[in-house]
């Protein structure tokens, strides 16, 4: 049997935990499996692109635990009444290639993201950080904030969208939680004075929703919306202002905003600094840019976490995902063992 979180499960786990706590248990997960990040089996995600959008498979295993998500991208979604982003994923035994735990991850992901942004701006963002600017108010927005808060005490969020109803959708959702929300009327307006600027755009574009004279000294920037080829975020004459950390170096070529660059541009995959091989934010003035694309092993590290919160409570059921014969080598006789009398 195998062990499944559904929908209803997870929002009832996350209301009742709390999304910051969520958030903040996730992030020592997340630290844990980048730190043995050489033991992971690694591949770009296999997708297949539509004129609708894109469809996805992210695997990698351990010598003891294999995971993957499905998830797709559609940006013209929300239009006709659809998600952006769906997902689920699995974790199987290594042993005997047996699936044993399954979720639902358009919630989880939504937590996995915020949580590596702020993994990640734990040790890249100026520790005095206390204002977000937030570009794309969509359904990852209230997630960075609360994990922006949860990891380094952010408690003022500038945010900016072509959609005015998004804008005050967030703020409507965070006020209310007890932060200082400000509505800018430009994207410039927004990164104003911000210490940390995350830009989550949907729009699969080649798109310069920043140029480099809005970069201030001293800033973090999180560019979780690129995401696949083709679809960028950032002026690339940013990325030369600081120091850029990527996730998986292959696959960020490919989709992050340095696809946009030589294939020799230089970066730091982020696990780098976790184990100390690698600086990571030297000094106040320093630009550090995430480039985030996300990658198989934060899913992992998502379903791990889930996997071993639910434990032991009413949060999860269990299927029968595996057919078991009593003889392995005869799953006929299953069918013969179901048919009826004299059949």
């Amino acid at each position: 049997m195998a062990r499944f979180v559904d929908v209803r499960n997870m929002v009832r786990w996350a209301a009742s935990r709390g999304v910051e706590d969520i958030m903040s248990g996730m992030i020592a997960y997340l630290e844990e499996d980048f730190r043995r990040w050489e033991s992971f089996d690694k591949t770009p995600r296999v997708a297949s692109h539509t004129a609708f959008g894109v469809i996805e498979l992210m695997p990698t295993s351990t010598d003891e635990t294999y995971g993957f998500k499905y998830v797709n991208g559609h940006p013209s979604n929300p239009a006709r009444g659809y998600q952006t982003v769906t997902a689920f994923g699995v974790l199987a035994d290594v042993h005997n290639g047996y699936p044993t735990f399954l979720a639902e991850m358009t919630v989880l992901t939504a937590l996995r993201t915020a949580a590596t942004s702020a993994m990640v701006a734990k040790r890249l963002a100026r520790q005095d950080s206390r204002t977000l600017a937030m570009i794309g108010c969509g359904t990852q927005a209230e997630f960075q904030a609360l994990a922006f808060r949860a990891a380094l005490g952010i408690d003022v969020v500038r945010v900016w969208d072509t959609d005015p109803a998004a804008m005050e959708k967030l703020a409507r959702n965070l006020i209310p939680l007890g932060f200082d929300v400000a509505v800018a009327s430009s994207a410039a307006e927004c990164v104003t004075e911000a210490d940390i600027i995350t830009t989550c755009t949907a729009d699969k574009a080649y798109a310069t929703i920043l140029t480099a004279d809005l970069i201030r000294p001293g800033v973090h920037l999180n560019a979780i919306g690129g995401d696949c080829p083709g679809k960028t975020e950032l002026e690339s004459e940013i990325l030369a202002l600081g120091d850029v950390f990527v996730e998986y170096t292959p696959q960020t070529r490919i989709e992050g905003e340095i696809q946009q660059m030589p294939a020799d541009f230089p970066v730091t995959e982020f696990w780098e600094v976790l184990a100390g091989r690698a600086p990571g934010r030297q000094s106040a003035e320093q630009v550090t840019i995430f480039d985030s694309v996300g990658f198989a092993v934060e899913d992992f590290s998502a379903l791990r976490f889930v996997r071993d919160a639910v434990d032991g409570t009413d949060l999860y059921e269990e299927i029968d995902l595996v057919a078991a014969p009593e003889d392995p080598k005869d799953l006929f006789g299953l069918i013969r063992a179901a048919a009826p009398a004299g059949v």
